[in-house]
């Protein structure tokens, strides 16, 4: 007798029941919404079988398979895995599993290592709107700006609603939900990786060549040559020549100095981290005329010069190249009135290098009427 009753007190529990009801084979049954990690033991075609120890099974089934079924297809029997329980128990005792975290951390951990490894990835286009494309790339939405397609495309976008492109990775934000891709880093991947060797080639200070490439009222835009290190190519980045940085004399519109087409010689002042441009001096070729002044312009030195423009208080008179004095009206013949262009001999009466004035009065050439 007491053999079978111990056979009874060893006798292991086959069923969930069983199990529950045996004191000495307790076990923690994990509570909905946590994740538990496990092995892999069947993939079906409806359902999929984790091992989460305890002789309990995970199970993802109907649903919440069908859902994951792209994620699924890349799985195989025996790899761990986690998962997030959805449901303590079903009618067979097995825990009801959900793989949408899972899926979701692949599919950012997909794009994070295509974006790192610069991937080439076909993206399908759903929507067009003003700011560019949505599009479907591996089962996820992301979207591609106008800015980001190519010279052959950027005007043409608008067509590739259905359309397979190419395209790269350029910004993974997982918090934000934000993934957005580009089509001219991969038409015009010559292109960019020369104006980024170009743009770590680029020294503040120096100076290169370049052409005008556009003429605003603002200033210049330049296309600047940088030779490229250990490259026969020559790298082109884009520059703005501010007005203020055109000449040391006053500029009016840039439009009177350059032309579209020219070839020049620019200055490097900085490099726009954001943009990825440069900002670009040609005045600062040569020394700023100011800084010399009161040593060659010193009070009561007579110097001829051309008026430069005529104002209500004054006449502005260029001495040299970046350097006008001013006639100021009081001291102005109203009998002998000036115009732009005149040459005329003047006096100097004071600099002011710091606040870049200089005080100048006309050289009477003739004796006033009435003179004695």
């Amino acid at each position: 007798m007491s053999s079978d009753k111990n056979d009874k007190t060893n006798k292991k529990p086959k069923t969930m029941a069983e199990l529950l009801a045996n004191a000495d084979h307790k076990m923690v049954i994990p509570k909905k919404g946590a994740v538990v990690t496990g092995v892999i033991t069947s993939i079906g075609k409806k359902s999929l079988i984790l091992d989460i120890g305890a002789k309990t099974e995970g199970v993802v089934s109907d649903k919440e398979f069908e859902n994951a079924k792209e994620y699924v297809s890349e799985l195989k029997v025996g790899q761990n895995l986690e998962a997030t329980v959805f449901s303590v128990e079903n009618d067979r005792g097995q825990v009801l599993l959900s793989l949408k975290k899972a899926a979701n951390d692949s599919k950012w951990d997909y794009f994070i290592d295509a974006f790192e490894k610069e991937e080439v990835l076909d993206a399908k286009g759903l929507e067009v709107n003003k700011g560019g494309l949505i599009v479907l790339v591996n089962g996820t939405r992301g979207f591609v700006p106008s800015s980001q397609f190519g010279k052959d495309l950027v005007g043409n976008f608008l067509q590739l609603k259905g359309e397979t492109i190419k395209v790269k990775v350029i910004e993974v934000d997982r918090e934000k939900n934000r993934l957005i891709f580009s089509e001219r880093h991969v038409s015009e991947a010559r292109e960019i990786a020369q104006k980024s060797q170009a743009l770590e080639a680029v020294e503040v200070g120096k100076i290169y060549e370049g052409v005008v490439s556009g003429v605003m009222h603002f200033g210049l835009f330049i296309t600047v040559e940088i030779p490229v290190e250990g490259s026969k190519n020559v790298g082109h980045v884009e520059g703005l020549v501010h007005i203020s940085e055109i000449s040391w004399e006053k500029v009016t519109h840039p439009k009177e100095f350059n032309a579209v087409g020219d070839r020049i010689k620019v200055r490097v002042l900085g490099i726009d981290d954001k943009t990825g441009k440069l900002n670009l001096s040609i005045k600062q070729l040569s020394s700023d005329p100011w800084q010399t002044i009161a040593d060659k312009y010193q009070v009561g030195t007579t110097v001829e010069g051309t008026v430069s423009r005529i104002e209500a208080f004054g006449a502005f008179i260029n001495v040299e190249p970046g350097i006008d004095g001013l006639i100021h009206s009081s001291k102005l013949d109203s009998q002998n009135t000036l115009k732009k262009g005149d040459k005329i001999t003047v006096n100097v009466e004071s600099v002011d290098p710091d606040h870049r004035r200089m005080s100048l009065s006309l050289v009477l050439t003739e004796v006033p009427v009435g003179y004695k």
